[in-house]
């Protein structure tokens, strides 16, 4: 049987991916309160032209939609990206959502004030070579001047200290039932990689409980890594907010699109209009 992909993680986890968060509309709006706090003191008051480009369900998408930006999702999981259109609609917005690799957005050049990828998404990408085709595609959606967020977990930490596991998490279902969410870690021999193993255990008829059980792997890319790759790609400006400081649950990388691309990065194709 062949490995599963990230796409099969994420379409797989696409239906339960909210009980990640005790309260995923409370933190759909503690998220875009923080990311909108970085937008708008950089780009005006807007609103702004946004492509989450790892949208998952809308974690971010659906809040910045609701802040009042014009959002665009993309994600990997097609089965994640109707579900975010769905949501966002329930929500009173609008999410238009697509399938689409980061490697590859299908949108015309200077399409977006701003591109975001958060929730740890580029340390999928396990090689420089696909975070470099993710990041020249993130450069040239963007206009001249427009603004880069990217969210990591802090691995600066987790590479010495090389956690095995993470904390349960604990939420409620609709019914009132509990489902609790944990990862196990399995690092690689190059100590920057590891297997993650994403578990959910919903309550089950008679006292027992399901198990589910997702399968992936990331590059712990460290602060260091990701602002060299972003600076390589033609961005500069480049900052990076703590939690403490701007609010959200992870750092965040904040840089400006810069005038001109690397030679020879420009040349993917148009698509369609963003």
């Amino acid at each position: 049987m062949p490995e599963p992909t990230v796409k099969d993680f994420y379409d797989a986890l696409a239906a339960d991916y909210h009980l990640i968060f005790p309260d995923w509309d409370a933190s759909m709006a503690r998220q875009a309160v923080a990311l909108d706090g970085l937008i708008r003191p950089r780009l005006g008051p807007g609103p702004h032209r946004i492509l989450d480009c790892s949208c998952g369900i809308g974690t971010q998408a659906i809040g910045l939609a609701l802040t009042g930006h014009h959002v665009t999702g993309t994600d990997l999981s097609p089965r994640a990206a109707a579900r975010a259109t769905a949501e966002a609609r329930a929500r009173g917005t609008r999410l238009p959502a697509a399938a689409a690799d980061m490697r590859a957005l299908p949108f015309r050049p200077f399409a977006f004030d701003a591109v975001v990828s958060a929730d740890n998404s580029l340390p999928h990408l396990l090689t420089t070579d696909g975070i470099r085709a993710a990041l020249t595609g993130m450069h040239r959606v963007l206009r001249p001047d427009g603004l880069l967020m990217i969210s990591l977990r802090d691995y600066d930490e987790a590479r010495t200290t090389r956690p095995a596991a993470t904390p349960p998490q604990v939420s409620e279902t609709r019914d009132g039932g509990r489902v609790i969410t944990f990862q196990l870690w399995h690092w690689h021999d190059d100590g920057e990689r590891y297997d993650m193993e994403h578990f959910q255990l919903h309550p089950a008829p008679g006292g027992t409980w399901n198990v589910r059980v997702r399968r992936t792997t990331y590059w712990a890319l460290t602060r260091g890594q990701l602002t060299d790759l972003v600076t390589e790609a033609g961005f500069t400006d480049i900052t990076w907010t703590s939690p403490a400081a701007g609010g959200f649950y992870q750092p965040v990388l904040v840089a400006r699109r810069g005038p001109h691309t690397p030679e020879g990065r420009e040349g993917a194709p148009a698509g369609r209009d963003g």
